[in-house]
Order: C-alpha cells, then structure tokens, then sequence
C-alpha cells in the first residue's frame, strides 16, 4: 500500500463532503441491495436471531475492513458484501442447509485469502487498458445516471425536487450540490411522512455462532459460484472504480484483508465481502472532495457507518430501507453524475482505443447475464476481445516505471 503523505493531514473543514459520501454509500448500499439478506434468509428459514447476526457479522466486518484499509493506504477504499451473491444465494439457500452454506462461506473465503497473497489478480488488473477500464466503469455506473431521472415517471415531485436542486445548487457551489440534495430530500420526506420513525428502538445485535458443516454439493453449489460471482461482479468492477479515480494501491492487500474478514465472519452469517463498485464511484471522485488526498476520509466514515448499523442489528437497516426506492435511484444517480462524466471522457480521450472503449461501454450498460455471470465481466471479456482485434494485440502489461511514475493519488475526474 501507498505510504502516508504529509499532505494528508485533516482540518475539519475537510471533513464534511468526505463524511456525507460515505453517508450516502451506505444509505445506498442499505437502501437499494441489502433486501436480498433479508430475502436469502427468509429462505433458509433462519430465525430472527441468526438474520441479526447476518447483519452484525456483515456490517461490522465490512466497517472494519473498510476503515483499516483506508487508514493504512490513505486512499478511499469501500468495503461492502457481495451484492450478486447475495443474489444467487436467495435460490442457492433454498436447497443448502444453513450450516454447509456457512461452510461453503468459510472455503470461497479462504480462496480470496490464497489469491490475494498470490498477486495473480493484481497482475491481471494491470493488464487492462485504461480506455477499456473507463468504458466498463461508465457502462456499469450507466444505469444509475437513466435511474435518476427515470424515476420522474414513478414519483414526479420528489426526483424533479432532487434533480432542480442538484443543478441550482451546482451553479452556485458545487462543492455542496450532493449534500444539498441529501438534506433538502431528508427533510421533503419527512414533511410528507413518508418516513416512519415512530416505531424505531435501538437494540444491540448478539452474534450467533453456527458451526461450519463441510459437503461436496455446497462446495460446487455454494462456494465456487459464490468466489467466481463475487470476483467478477465486485472485485473487478471495485479495483477498477479506485485506478479510473487515479488510485493506485495494489489489489493484493485488498482481496486479502478482505477475504481474512470474511474468514472470521462467516461462522457468524457473513456471506462475503469485498471491495465495493458502485457505492465506492460515489466516494473517489470529486464530489467526495477536491483534493484526492482528503478523499480516504470517506472510506473511514463509511466504515464507522457500517459498524453503527452492524451493533444495532437490524434496526438502522431497516431505516434505510424505508427510504421511498425513488430517492435512493435519484440519490445515487445524481451523486454518480460526475464520475460517469469522467469515466466517458477518459474512455473516449484516446482515438486509438475509442472504438475498444465504446464497445465496452455499451457491452457493459446491456448487463449482459450468461453463465450465471454477470454484465461487467462479460463487457470486460467483450471489450478485450474487441481491442486485441482492433489494434492487433492483446494489452501489454504496464512497466513497472509507468507505473510508479504515476502520482500515488492524482484523481482524473
């Protein structure tokens, strides 16, 4: 990891921005995924107590992971649990009893442990181009920008509110354009009630230790679509937000602090975690704050976030989650807005590689799902395929000089 600059030292004024991204990855992260907990548990028929020690081991862990990372490599580095995993486990729990699945998490841990210390996938990021790495990042992120202002069709008067603000506030100051949507969009729901409060209680979470059960059929249906899921759909797109940023730590240490936490959670629920894609865009780039120095500081208020919601269980999760799905679409298309800008920009910045980097682009915003795999691994693989032929080569691993000729945090957007 990077060595600590003297440059970043904090004053309180740079706490704000940095401190609000990390606030809106989470209510994002909470608000728009995590029901798949909730649903995968819900088919496994665990009981209450065992679904809050899902929360507490997931939260916790990827609070810790995400602040001990950032701390260490001064650069913003969200940690979250696999989305797509929890995805597939909704059907895959349905047919695994619940101590082989907590063993099939403990075996794909392990194996992101054994990676990371490899260095394979850090050698494989480099291998990347930076046009083909923009135009996969703008396709994935794609979607959330169409969400923000699709959702004028689904509720008119609070996306036009946040959508208005955004660009008077951004015309005045657009240091404060995404903490002024977030206050003015807190305080439209609840003068409309739209957000129940009155029955929340703040009640601490108790981990449940399951102990591991080993099978042949979880290892093949459980762990090896759970490590191949959460590689392609979270660790690539992951790596990827943080170098289209200008970010240059090594993935090494990531997949494996990463993979450690989820070693020690599993007993206790936690599926996976990893480095995060989508709600990691919204704390690298500019909006989390000008300079790319101050900008670690979200990946620590996200990580302090986190295990805030893990102590209390299911109660902040759930407080999240009742937030109208309209404002978290606009939320986090709108706080996105600036590194889709960037990450079209330096995707099409290069003549040569245009046309590579515009069929990632669109490979990638089609979500392509084949093999139980999904769109950002096929709009890599496509967008590969395409450069090698366009140019005649495949891409060429960056020189060790180039690479560390490159300011250790320079942001691009």
């Amino acid at each position: 990891m990077s060595s600590v600059p003297s440059s970043s030292s904090v004053r309180w004024s740079d706490l704000t921005h940095p401190v609000v991204a990390g606030l809106i990855s989470v209510i994002v992260n909470y608000g728009g995924t995590f029901i798949l907990v909730f649903q995968a548990a819900k088919v496994a028929g665990l009981s209450p107590d065992l679904t809050a020690s899902w929360v507490w081991s997931i939260s916790i862990g990827v609070g810790v992971t995400g602040i001990i990372l950032s701390w260490v490599s001064r650069e913003p580095i969200i940690t979250a649990w696999s989305t797509p995993a929890a995805a597939f486990l909704v059907t895959a729990l349905a047919t695994t009893p619940y101590a082989e699945a907590v063993g099939a998490y403990l075996i794909s841990a392990a194996a992101f442990v054994v990676l990371g210390l490899s260095g394979w996938f850090e050698r494989v990021i480099r291998l990347i181009p930076p046009g083909v790495a923009a135009g996969l990042l703008a396709g994935i992120l794609l979607q959330f920008g169409i969400g923000a202002f699709g959702s004028m069709s689904i509720d008119p008067l609070l996306a036009g509110l946040l959508i208005v603000s955004y660009v008077v506030i951004k015309r005045f100051t657009a240091r404060y354009a995404v903490v002024g949507i977030l206050v003015l969009g807190l305080a439209f729901l609840l003068l409309q009630d739209r957000v129940d409060l009155s029955g929340l209680t703040l009640k601490l979470a108790a981990p449940v230790f399951t102990m591991p059960a080993f099978s042949l059929n979880a290892l093949l249906s459980v762990a090896l679509p759970l490590f191949l899921i959460t590689l392609t759909g979270q660790y690539m797109p992951g790596m990827l937000v943080l170098r289209n940023d200008g970010f240059r730590t090594s993935a090494n240490p990531i997949v494996t602090v990463t993979g450690l936490g989820s070693l020690l959670m599993a007993p206790f629920g936690s599926h996976a975690f990893n480095i995060a894609a989508i709600t990691a865009a919204i704390c690298t780039g500019r909006e989390a704050h000008e300079n790319p120095d101050k900008r670690w500081i979200a990946g620590i208020a996200a990580g302090v976030f986190y295990i805030l919601v893990g102590v209390f269980g299911v109660t902040l999760a759930a407080v999240f989650m009742a937030f109208p799905a309209t404002f978290i679409t606009t939320l986090a298309g709108l706080a996105l807005l600036g590194t889709i800008g960037g990450s079209l920009a330096s995707a099409m910045a290069d003549a040569k590689t245009r046309e590579a980097s515009l069929i990632t682009f669109l490979a990638a915003a089609a979500n392509i799902t084949l093999l139980g795999i999904g769109g950002a691994f096929w709009g890599l693989v496509i967008g590969l395929v395409a450069y090698a032929v366009l140019n005649g080569r495949l891409p060429q691993r960056e020189s060790k000089s180039v690479m560390t000729s490159i300011p250790a945090n320079k942001g691009v957007n």
